[in-house]
């Protein structure tokens, strides 16, 4: 597919903000950074976090990256529309993997769950590929899929023959306080690599000596099953569950650091970003930052025995989807350390930031949630997947990990549960008319395209100026009405090709809707409805770390997603 000239200009000009992020300049969706970054936090508190983008957003918003998810008001000037937040349901077949190969049996518990690690899918292989916690604290272990539901468990030589270990530490005999050679653990393809050997990294976190410390360690891997030695290792650590991710719209890798002071916000997070990941992996203490917690607004525990006990951010990962970064805030609730009660509550809440570092947490219930049936699979500590999700068809699918509830032998398992795509947020209307007004954006593309279930109902379309004057002959009355249930659909006027007329302008976009809910909108350089924006951990139909397909990547697979 051949990329406009004008496209190509666009792509140019947000590598070259990228690249001079870190100098105070401005992002792809035209946030300037301060001088100072990563920003200095004096203290945390228990007060949400201040959000500068959205008290104080751009004047003119370029759009060329990604979908325009409506998960808060950085685009819309004003609406009458009602603002939904949506959570994620659970796949009827879970848990989707779970314990049973005898080396998943060792250990306190039986386990084969997801504790960050990574589920991604590999367009070289074609194949979704999932990296576990196998036993315990014992091991890393590998499977695949080819639908993202049904997972094989491979015979390997690589650690043990005949198992799909694929990473296990020795155990250090002075280290009798914790008997287990791993804790947190995160694996990324990544797909900027040009080393065949690098495309895949793993951080795995594990104890010291001394009771209390922990060290990170670093490999990489060329198929994600031989790690062979680290690259680097460094301790202590500010703790065990720690995890890393990358920033694309910055070109940035990101250390999220557990941090725990329990005489103000108990657990939290420290960030630490480098353009080099091992460069990275080292630190005073002047080379952390505090960063994000838990919060008054985040959830306490339903016993009535721990109501009084604030809640803590046990971990926190991301990953760029479309025009964003999603942050995954496993929250802890609490839990009662007596024989026969059941295991820490965590479960998982969202954050959205659209500057990397500060995040905007508007919903606060969980976005994939514990159950409180006492056989479940998922009945305490639910934790995110590293890779964040996948964009499978017109679905999302998070995989997370789930206990039950018992602390004695309870197993854990990983489950996977699922979303509409960009499906977090919606704007609706009902039978009356509603309407949306942009702020003030720019973009380089020529066809609008939205996100938009209104299978009895319409929306309609304007582009305005600046000041809100309608711009002929983009009017509603020539707007063709766009109806249905459908995560990609075009926008059109009546005899007219596209928007090529106000491209480059700042102009505003106004949304009429009708018994209806609207997801996204954005502008693409192709027919195709191809976005640009990033795709998490990536999906069937997709190639590369953005969506460059549009709707052959939409369509691909949706009658078995939606």
């Amino acid at each position: 597919m051949k990329l406009h000239i004008a496209w190509v200009s666009t792509l140019l000009w947000a590598w070259l903000a990228s690249v001079t992020a870190s100098a105070g300049e401005v992002l792809y969706n035209g946030i300037a950074l301060p001088d100072e970054w990563p920003p200095r936090i004096e203290r945390l508190t228990r007060q949400p976090m201040p959000v500068p983008y959205l008290e104080h957003p751009p004047e003119v918003i370029p759009i060329d990256v990604g979908r325009q998810l409506l998960v808060d008001n950085f685009l819309v000037e004003k609406t009458t529309l009602h603002r939904k937040y949506h959570r994620a349901e659970f796949h009827p077949a879970n848990p989707v993997v779970k314990p049973d190969k005898p080396w998943e049996h060792r250990g306190e518990h039986p386990t084969a769950m997801v504790f960050s690690d990574g589920v991604w899918y590999d367009t070289a292989d074609r194949l979704f590929k999932m990296w576990y916690m196998g036993g315990y604290g014992e091991a890393t272990c590998y499977a695949f899929s080819e639908d993202g539901i049904h997972w094989t468990k491979p015979s390997l030589d690589v650690v043990e023959p005949g198992t799909n270990i694929v990473q296990k530490l020795a155990r250090d005999p002075r280290v009798a306080w914790r008997d287990q050679p791993r804790d947190s653990s995160v694996v990324w393809l990544d797909r900027r690599e040009r080393n065949p050997q690098r495309r895949f990294k793993l951080l795995i976190s594990t104890p010291r000596p001394k009771k209390n410390e922990w060290q990170l360690s670093l490999y990489s891997s060329p198929d994600g099953i031989h790690w062979g030695q680290p690259e680097k290792t460094f301790g202590p650590t500010p703790g065990d569950r720690c995890t890393f991710f990358h920033n694309p719209f910055r070109d940035v890798w990101v250390y999220s650091l557990r941090r725990y002071n329990r005489a103000d916000v108990g657990r939290s997070r420290y960030y630490r970003e480098s353009a080099d990941l091992p460069a990275g992996l080292g630190w005073e203490k002047s080379g952390l930052y505090l960063w994000t917690n838990a919060d008054h607004l985040d959830p306490r525990n339903p016993d009535p025995r721990l109501k009084k006990v604030p809640p803590e951010l046990y971990n926190l990962d991301a990953v760029a989807y479309e025009s964003l970064m999603l942050g995954f805030f496993s929250i802890w609730e609490g839990d009662l350390r007596e024989p026969g009660t059941p295991n820490k509550r965590n479960e998982v809440l969202l954050g959205f930031s659209r500057d990397g570092f500060h995040w905007h947490r508007p919903d606060r219930a969980a976005f994939v949630a514990v159950s409180e049936k006492e056989d479940a699979w998922n009945g305490a500590n639910v934790q995110s997947a590293g890779g964040g999700c996948l964009v499978v068809g017109d679905a999302l699918y998070f995989y997370v990990s789930g206990r039950e509830k018992s602390r004695e032998d309870g197993r854990n398992s990983t489950g996977l549960a699922v979303l509409r795509r960009d499906g977090f947020a919606s704007l609706d209307a009902g039978e009356a008319e509603g309407s949306l007004v942009t702020r003030p954006v720019r973009f380089r593309g020529k066809r609008l395209f939205v996100n938009l279930d209104a299978p009895n109902g319409q929306l309609l379309a304007e582009v305005l100026d600046r000041q809100g004057n309608v711009i002929e002959p983009f009017t509603k009355a020539h707007c063709e009405p766009t109806s249905g249930d459908k995560t990609l659909a075009e926008v059109r006027w009546k005899g007219i090709e596209d928007l090529s007329a106000v491209a480059g302008k700042p102009v505003r976009f106004r949304f009429s809707l009708k018994k209806g809910s609207l997801y996204a909108f954005w502008v693409s350089p192709e027919a195709s409805g191809a976005s640009h924006g990033y795709v998490a951990a990536g999906g069937p139909g997709l190639v590369g770390a953005t969506d460059t397909l549009g709707q052959p990547a939409s369509s691909k697979n949706s009658d078995k997603t939606r």
